[in-house]
């Protein structure tokens, strides 16, 4: 398939587009992109430092960004629109020496119909030395069909040295099913920050899994997942550390309890080097009622106090 300049893709599409990637119906996206709609490419553009390419023997592409490249965004959002698309994608990221780039690869799944709806995308990085890189991932879910509404990312991280990967995820609403799973691999001096947003409702599940190895000198991670479970939700929290170095591990679960929701946290530590530093922590409970009260004394309603506290806390 050759370089795709025009973007085809429906009604749908444009309006989760305009969520999860900043999208402008004007001026398109500023950089290279790829747009993915119900398993096939409905647009894609490749820059000069980036290269976007399909793969030959599996759905997906290879994102491949020249090395010291500064500055600049590729966007790969990936939206299912009808029910019964099972949409699954392998997208490969080699990141040069030296580059220091934002990727932006949210994604959204509409049912209006009785069958479930699902993407499931397989995202590998792989950052050379020095390589730093910002990835924003925003997950929605749309429609008022009975069929489920499932997303379930896995990330694989390889990290050399002296790299770095942040990683800025959000959910924070109408996706039925979820589990997301990301490993790690960190070589010398190499590190990782994951902040997590997620919100639930109603019937919603949401699991995600962490598991990350510190096998470089001085490597680190940071890992911190803010979540809201509401109505009937349910939710789980599963990180492993393991530091095979000496390095630095952090992991923390921070959720707050609404309704009938439910939050279940098991973050664990391996350590198998004196010098490594690693610490987990775990907190859930009920909005403080004190914070409540404050905001109601101020003229708001239980209910816009709380939404007003929610709000605040996944920001």
């Amino acid at each position: 398939m050759s370089d795709l300049q025009e973007m085809n893709f429906n009604s749908v599409t444009e309006e989760m587009l305009k969520v999860i990637s900043d999208y402008d119906s004007v001026s398109g996206f500023k950089g290279a992109y790829n747009i993915r709609e119900d398993s096939q490419c409905a647009g894609r553009k490749s820059s000069a430092n980036i290269t976007i390419e399909p793969k030959t023997d599996k759905p997906g592409i290879n994102i491949i960004i020249k090395p010291h490249t500064v500055g600049e965004t590729v966007f790969i959002p990936a939206c299912v629109t009808h029910t019964n698309v099972d949409d699954l994608v392998y997208n490969d990221f080699f990141v040069g020496e030296g580059a220091d780039v934002v990727i932006v690869a949210g994604c959204g799944v509409h049912n209006d119909g009785e069958e479930q709806a699902r993407h499931n995308g397989i995202h590998r990085f792989f950052l050379e030395k020095g390589a730093k890189v910002l990835y924003k991932e925003k997950h929605i879910g749309t429609g008022n069909g009975k069929g489920l509404k499932k997303i379930d990312p896995v990330t694989d991280c390889f990290l050399k040295e002296d790299s770095c990967l942040e990683m800025d995820t959000i959910q924070l609403g109408g996706v039925d099913r979820s589990t997301r799973t990301t490993s790690a691999v960190l070589d010398k001096g190499a590190k990782i920050i994951v902040r997590e947003r997620i919100m639930t409702d109603h019937e919603e599940e949401a699991v995600t899994k962490f598991n990350v190895k510190l096998n470089g000198e001085d490597s680190g991670a940071d890992l911190v997942s803010r979540s809201v479970a509401r109505g009937n939700s349910h939710q789980a929290f599963y990180s492993i550390v393991e530091g095979n170095n000496r390095c630095t591990g952090h992991s923390a679960c921070d959720a707050i309890l609404a309704e009938n929701g439910r939050v279940d946290a098991q973050p664990a530590l391996n350590a198998a080097n004196v010098d490594a530093e690693l610490i987990h922590e775990a907190a859930i409970g009920k909005i403080a009622g004190e914070q409540i009260l404050k905001l109601c004394s101020l003229g708001l309603t239980r209910e816009q106090a709380e939404e007003k506290i929610i709000e605040g806390f996944l920001k």
